[in-house]
């Protein structure tokens, strides 16, 4: 009973690295155009720039990306809503990653 329990275990992490890859080809996704660390907030304890489901308007700061000690504002490339946020506040990113969806 033990090894068939710990298949289900193996297969869920493999599903959830899954999901930013689906996400990659939406029309709407906005991804990182540099390497650095991804800020939600302008400050810690400050309300965040977005949140789930909020409209945002073209040209509308989204987050921070913090490289090289300078904070990069990531800019809304079109008005919509966000229906999907793809990295925590303080997480790495990448070049090409995305971070979240605009529909």
């Amino acid at each position: 009973a033990a090894p068939a329990a710990a298949a289900p275990a193996a297969a869920a992490p493999v599903a959830v690295a899954a999901a930013p890859e689906a996400e990659g080809p939406h029309p709407g996704t906005v991804t990182s155009p540099m390497v650095g660390v991804a800020y939600l907030a302008p400050e810690p304890g400050a309300a965040p720039f977005i949140t789930l489901g909020a409209r945002v308007a073209q040209g509308q700061t989204l987050l921070l990306i913090e490289a090289m000690k300078t904070f990069n504002q990531i800019r809304a490339p079109r008005a919509g809503t966000v229906t999907r946020i793809l990295v925590e506040s303080g997480s790495p990113v990448e070049y090409g990653e995305p971070l979240l969806v605009i529909e």
